[in-house]
């Protein structure tokens, strides 16, 4: 009797694999030729890089357009922004709205690129300089140090097209935020920075947070992409996710592209650029530094941050720096207890006078090892991103393979087993049916628990190409293709 007609004999139940469909994935050709843009609201950047807003005075006009005019967004700080002005002690804090007006200005008539401003919610003068970047149709602010919810003038921003693109640390602070303004505006940001514990200057998490692992961006980006998707769902906008802090290179780049970043903001690449509008020497000590002598401060302001350690810092420790304040920025200064004037000490950084003040960055700043252009940084950081992105094409296709593979071999484990035991039941059935059917079906009944564990290792298989096949189809889906896939050989 033939086996196949053994099942309808011995009304033997059949174990069945759930088959997987399969298509063919067109892998003739893929543009490997551009990065991604980064889209906020209307604005379209040709690079997804955001150059972080560096106070105070590290980040002008002149870094801004020249991040802007080389295709990425560029950002003007403006905090203590007015600190470059010689009559700041008198003007006090009008001098940061008359400088940031300023600024913008002189960006605009170098570029008609992107330019942003990073705005902290936390200092005093925040609507002052939040209404100069609005009057002046600043493409974006950038809201940190605080939470941009009360307040907020959102009819004036969409008015001038301002997008607002709040920086948080984690996704319960990017929940609250547009849960709130869900709830109070009826509208939603524009995007959002998750700015990790790697990144330099003020850190919105406490010191025993920042080597915890819980805590590392690579965790922080899906957590925050998870967050806004039911306002993107809502809303029915799109909101990218730019992942920062401590990213250094175009690879780094591409992996939190793959983790669900839209872009990413880069702050210390930046200051060692000849664009950069701080003094030679403050670049220049970006370039000295060694992992060693960047460390983790207690700002006066009261929160940990992360800068390159000097003789100043020292001297403050031990109070023999003189306090001058012009006026009282941030509530959370404490003359009494601070110890010097973080303001002061940056802009004495910034012109390069080192010995009086300090210079914040990131926890990978060592790396840098000479000055570059803007446009030449931005080049390498493009080149890198495309050859990880050729290497992770390879790998994935080769993971794909290799599921594909892993699925015909359990078939054909579980196809011989099948086999070898029906021929065995198929003649102990010949001879003797009456005596032997109820034996064959309880044998038969064995087998088929036997062979469960095996189709669960199929369909564990089967899910793992179908998402590998998903990802692949993604990848081809988000770019023209136009080269062919066999030149990734090479790679």
């Amino acid at each position: 009797m033939e086996i196949s007609n053994l099942f309808s004999h011995l009304k033997l139940p059949q174990v069945k694999f759930n088959r997987i469909n399969l298509p063919k994935l067109d892998l003739s050709s893929i543009n490997l030729s551009k990065m991604p843009k980064l889209k906020i609201g209307s604005s379209t950047a040709k690079l997804p890089i955001v150059q972080g807003g560096m106070g105070v005075g590290i980040s002008l006009s002149n870094l801004a357009a020249s991040v802007a005019e080389a295709g990425g967004i560029g950002v003007i700080a403006a905090n203590s922004i007015g600190m470059l002005d010689p009559e700041y002690y008198a003007k006090n804090k009008d001098a940061n709205s008359i400088l940031l007006r300023r600024e913008i200005r002189r960006a605009r008539e170098k570029t008609d690129g992107i330019i942003g401003v990073n705005i902290m919610v936390a200092v005093d003068d925040f609507q002052d300089l939040l209404d100069v970047a609005i009057e002046e149709k600043a493409d974006m602010v950038f809201l940190g140090a605080g939470l941009p919810i009360k307040g907020i003038p959102v009819e004036r921003l969409r008015a001038a097209d301002v997008k607002v693109v709040p920086i948080v640390s984690s996704g319960r602070a990017a929940s609250l935020i547009f849960r709130s303004w869900a709830r109070s505006y009826g509208d939603i940001p524009d995007g959002v920075v998750v700015e990790g514990p790697m990144a330099g200057g003020h850190l919105g998490f406490k010191p025993e947070q920042l080597d915890d692992p819980d805590f590392k961006l690579e965790i922080l980006i899906p957590d925050v992409v998870e967050a806004v998707k039911p306002f993107m769902s809502q809303f029915s906008r799109n909101i990218p996710v730019i992942a920062a802090g401590g990213i250094f290179s175009g690879s780094d780049i591409h992996k939190f592209y793959r983790l669900g970043a839209s872009g990413v903001q880069m702050g210390s690449r930046f200051v060692a650029t000849e664009e950069c509008d701080a003094d030679v020497r403050f670049k220049e000590a970006y370039v000295a530094c060694k992992k060693e002598d960047i460390g983790i401060i207690k700002s006066p302001v009261g929160m940990p941050g992360r800068a390159i350690t000097g003789q100043f810092l020292k001297d403050a420790a031990a109070g023999k720096i003189k306090v001058k304040c012009a006026w009282k920025c941030l509530k959370s200064c404490d003359l009494k207890v601070s110890g010097y004037c973080i303001s002061l000490a940056l802009d004495n950084a910034r012109k390069g006078i080192l010995e009086q003040g300090f210079a914040f960055c990131g926890s990978n700043a060592y790396r840098i090892k000479k000055i570059v252009a803007v446009k030449s940084l931005l080049g390498e950081l493009k080149s890198q991103y495309l050859l990880a992105e050729k290497r992770g094409i390879r790998s994935l296709w080769n993971e794909y393979e290799a599921a594909l593979d892993n699925l015909f071999s359990i078939k054909s484990e579980h196809a011989l087993i099948l086999r070898n035991n029906l021929i065995t039941m198929r003649d102990e059935y010949g001879k003797n049916f009456e005596s032997k059917a109820a034996l064959l079906r309880e044998e038969y009944d064995r087998l088929a628990e036997k062979l469960v564990p095996l189709k669960l290792d199929y369909q564990k298989a089967a899910s793992k190409a179908n998402l590998l096949k998903d990802e692949i189809s993604a990848l081809f889906e988000r770019q023209p293709v136009i080269k062919r896939f066999n030149r990734l050989k090479a790679f």
